[in-house]
């Protein structure tokens, strides 16, 4: 028995089955009547579908569905299914949460953002079908499962990056996204392939039980390629520099609220992968004594926040300010990987990263979603057009100063406290660069974050501008995103409470 109850071990799947089921939906829908464009039923089927997920992931939660056996629940800790090529626990249903929750703010702001688009079933089906995906990739315990996972999440995003299709930026970002991405695969299958020529499985726990047995012998080298190759291609996925080309781009051109998916939902897919294969699989000494991957990750880390932060003060486009942003906390993330030293608490520091994960899904999404209703509006890109919207927009411009100051880690948001784990991480780790590196790139993140701040509230218009229409959908995104960035610093114990207990699955 399971916390399931008397429900079958393959409902444990049933966030990723409820996203599958309404992206079928919505493409039944668009059959039955093709010419009209019926908005609010697209819209509101995807909306169901996505709080349907998120509540049924939420339950799971709560109910301590594949975590260790709590109160009178006989839970033996994760639920294997097919043959353990899928895994259900703490972590991959911690970072469901994190993925269903992005999906729906996204759809519901869509619902006015969408006004002129042909194609409305298809965006909504896309968008569903990638986070679907992005779930399963957080269920996989197999690298041919992850794999597959990760081609799910990545073929829609290429088409959503593109979908602006009479907009030659749009297009032009959908191009690099599926040249650069169709390169990081062919790595990460690679290095895949080195892993099974290595070990002889590709699933996850065969693949530990060779290591654990020390039954590498002489193809630690090719190991250690292997493992080398895989974090290029997790490196992509997350956008840790150097393989961040793609991602300011590919958010620019994108429509703004596929540009928050894609920053928050498909980053947190990429880094449980990562959770999952360095600190289950590959944590080992047999993959230490071939490639030491904390020391890369030091490395990584340390090179992304800083190369993306000082590459943001650069940006007058606020849309490209932010993908350098999001490119910055790939870097703050992977402290959680980094400082996974011999000396550290592993849940902790493990711990750590999720957290900050779960407080960025809803300000950097938050973000996004505001540059989306300044497109609504036409109000422009360069930072100028922002100056005295806060005068018209006082609400959203509010909340898009929350959004900001707690992605800096000023005490207005969760944001503030996620980054002092991550430091405190640092420290558990005894690796005080990581540290340093962290407090000094905020510091530099305040520089630019500022600057947007005062365009909107202090910063005099450069040219007229009249403000007649306030969506709803998006209001009502961006303004859910704000609500949760600020009950996230009271409530960043419960969550550090669930992110700790997910980290200790793999730890």
């Amino acid at each position: 028995m399971t916390a399931l109850g008397t429900l079958p071990d393959w409902a444990a799947t049933a966030p990723a089955l409820l996203l599958l089921g309404t992206a079928f939906v919505l493409l039944v829908v668009d059959m039955i009547t093709p010419d009209e464009q019926n908005s609010v039923v697209l819209s509101g089927v995807s909306v169901a579908g996505a709080l349907l997920a998120l509540g049924t992931t939420i339950w799971y939660l709560l109910s301590g569905t594949g975590q260790p056996g709590t109160g009178d629940l006989d839970t033996d800790g994760a639920i294997e299914l097919f043959q353990s090529s899928l895994v259900v626990d703490g972590l991959s249903l911690f970072f469901t949460a994190i993925i269903t929750s992005v999906v729906l703010m996204v759809v519901l702001a869509s619902y006015e953002y969408l006004k002129d688009h042909p194609n409305q079933s298809e965006y909504y089906s896309l968008v569903l079908l990638a986070a679907t995906g992005m779930v399963m990739v957080s269920f996989a315990n197999s690298f041919v499962t992850a794999l597959i996972s990760i081609e799910l999440v990545s073929l829609p995003s290429y088409a959503l990056v593109a979908s602006l299709k009479t907009n030659k930026g749009s297009a032009e970002a959908g191009l690099k996204y599926f040249l650069i991405g169709a390169l990081s695969s062919a790595i990460f299958i690679y290095g895949i392939s080195l892993v099974y020529v290595t070990t002889g499985s590709l699933q996850f726990d065969a693949v530990t039980a060779v290591f654990d047995t020390g039954g590498v012998g002489d193809r630690s080298g090719l190991l250690g390629l292997g493992v080398l190759m895989i974090i290029g291609g997790v490196g992509f996925k997350i956008a840790a520099v150097p393989f961040h080309f793609w991602a300011p781009d590919a958010y620019e051109g994108a429509p703004a609220p596929i540009s928050a998916f894609i920053s928050s939902a498909s980053k947190a897919a990429g880094f449980v992968l990562a959770f999952r294969i360095f600190v289950d699989v590959f944590s080992y000494s047999a993959v230490t004594e071939a490639i030491d991957w904390v020391i890369a990750f030091q490395i990584l880390a340390v090179v992304t926040m800083t190369v993306a932060n000082f590459a943001a003060l650069k940006q007058t486009k606020v849309k490209r300010i932010l993908a350098y942003s999001s490119v910055a906390h790939a870097g703050y993330v992977l402290i959680a990987l980094a400082a996974l030293t011999g000396s550290a608490d592993g849940a902790f520091v493990l711990g750590s990263g999720l957290a900050h994960l779960m407080v960025y899904g809803f300000m950097n999404t938050g973000a996004f979603l505001f540059i989306a209703l300044t497109e609504y509006w036409d109000v422009g890109r360069q930072m100028e057009d922002f100056y005295g919207l806060g005068r018209q927009a006082p609400v959203a411009c509010g909340a898009m100063t929350v959004f900001l100051f707690s992605l800096a880690g000023l005490p207005l948001g969760g944001g503030f406290l996620s980054k002092f784990y991550l430091l405190w991480a640092s420290i558990e780790g005894e690796v005080a660069l990581l540290g340093i590196a962290l407090v000094a790139n905020s510091v530099v993140s305040l520089f630019y974050y500022t600057g947007i701040v005062k365009a909107l509230w202090v910063e005099e218009p450069t040219a007229d501008r009249e403000i007649t229409q306030y969506p709803t959908g998006l209001y009502a995104a961006i303004v859910l995103a704000a609500i949760m960035t600020v009950l996230l610093l009271p409530g960043f114990g419960f969550v550090v409470e669930f992110a700790e207990t997910a980290a200790g699955m793999v730890v």
